[in-house]
């Protein structure tokens, strides 16, 4: 859309049937198409640095100015995340017209079969014939949910062309827990408390939730960027409470109180009962020590879990990792030792938090290499 604008003739070259099918389905079909609060400290990368330059080029302002022009509603969730209030449809529908009026051709259905660079040119062989550039910007994204037709192409293209990269790893994904947890925690599969877990001095509070091979919901998808095998998380249940404190209040006000009922009040029943059980703390109040209502208190305020691994690709929404920043120019995303090679959005060692930061790298990545083609 930027390059077409400037003059250039531009063709986009995607094997979907459908462009811009990540975008349909974010957000619950609403697209969280940015994120008010988008800073540096949004993102993951190698080197933090290197989004500065791209996210102060294009801001959500300008974003939401496009969204605005077409007349597309839209209004703030939680933590400034924006979505529209009708289809995510819009958006593409919107993008697609800007692309045109570039006069941007696409190419659908079209299936890369090889990249090669020759005298000044790019030449791209692929299912409909081949095509040459001046310019080549691979915008393929990561790995995340194969059966929208995620590859590693993007990786390929890096390697053939000398650029190096950090490991790519499923990204904003649930954890799974081994046979042991599981079936301590069966059953609980839909309970959803506000939490805090932490990884390391990583720590994100919302929403978490319980399902049958292990945990899910933001507070988890976020913590999940920074996670790594082998990794410990520390999952608080009852942020804002001190549960040892509250107990303790409660032995002397109903000693004769079950500490499942005092617990519950708390948090959801089911899972309150559950770590009682955990932690052999059960019966009444005015029966256990202090030593006993610590050990509960703990498990609460300070549950440390070792997932067993993720859920992986497959349900992971963006991918870490990616082609190094270091081959790259921040102001442009060109590579800095092929001139006229660019690598914009997910495929780029730069992965955002839950909640539109990944939509605003894109554009902003985007915006950068269409002025620089």
């Amino acid at each position: 859309m930027t390059a077409g604008r400037r003059g250039r003739r531009v063709l986009v070259i995607d094997h979907a049937k459908k462009p811009g099918e990540k975008i349909r389905i974010s957000g619950g079909g609403r697209c969280n198409f940015t994120n008010i609060h988008t800073t540096p400290k949004n993102f993951l990368s190698d080197n933090p640095r290197f989004c500065i330059s791209a996210l102060a080029g294009f801001r959500p302002a300008d974003f939401i100015a496009m969204v605005d022009a077409y007349g597309i509603a839209w209004h703030e969730k939680t933590l400034g995340q924006l979505f529209c209030d009708g289809s995510s449809q819009q958006i593409i529908d919107m993008l697609l017209d800007e692309c045109e009026k570039g006069g941007v051709t696409i190419s659908l259905e079209t299936e890369v079969k090889s990249v090669l660079r020759g005298e000044g040119n790019f030449t791209v062989e692929t299912s409909k014939g081949r095509f040459e550039a001046a310019s080549l910007v691979v915008a393929t994204g990561g790995k995340s949910i194969p059966k929208m037709g995620a590859t590693g192409l993007g990786y390929d293209i890096a390697r053939q062309f000398g650029l190096g990269l950090v490991p790519p790893r499923p990204a904003l994904v649930p954890f799974t827990f081994g046979p042991e947890l599981r079936e301590k925690l069966e059953g609980l599969s839909g309970v959803s408390v506000y939490a805090e877990v932490a990884c390391g001095k990583s720590r994100f509070s919302e929403a978490l939730l319980f399902t049958h091979r292990g945990l899910s919901g933001p507070a988890i998808l976020q913590i999940s960027s920074y996670w790594k095998e082998g990794d410990e998380i520390v999952v608080n249940l009852c942020p804002g409470h001190d549960v040892f404190a509250e107990l303790r209040e409660a032995r002397a006000s109903q000693p004769k109180q079950e500490v499942e009922t005092a617990l519950s009040r708390l948090l959801p029943k089911s899972l309150a009962e559950r770590l009682c059980e955990m932690t052999e703390v059960t019966g009444r109040l005015a029966d256990l020590s202090d030593k006993r209502l610590r050990a509960l208190g703990e498990q609460v305020n300070s549950w440390r879990v070792k997932p067993q691994g993720t859920e992986g690709f497959r349900t992971a929404e963006v991918t870490a990792g990616g082609v190094d920043t270091r081959g790259l120019s921040s102001k442009t995303m060109e590579a800095r030792d092929v001139p006229g090679l660019y690598f914009i959005g997910e495929v780029v060692d730069v992965t955002g938090h839950l909640g539109g930061f990944n939509f605003q790298w894109a554009w902003a990545s985007g915006f950068a290499a269409g002025n620089a083609l």
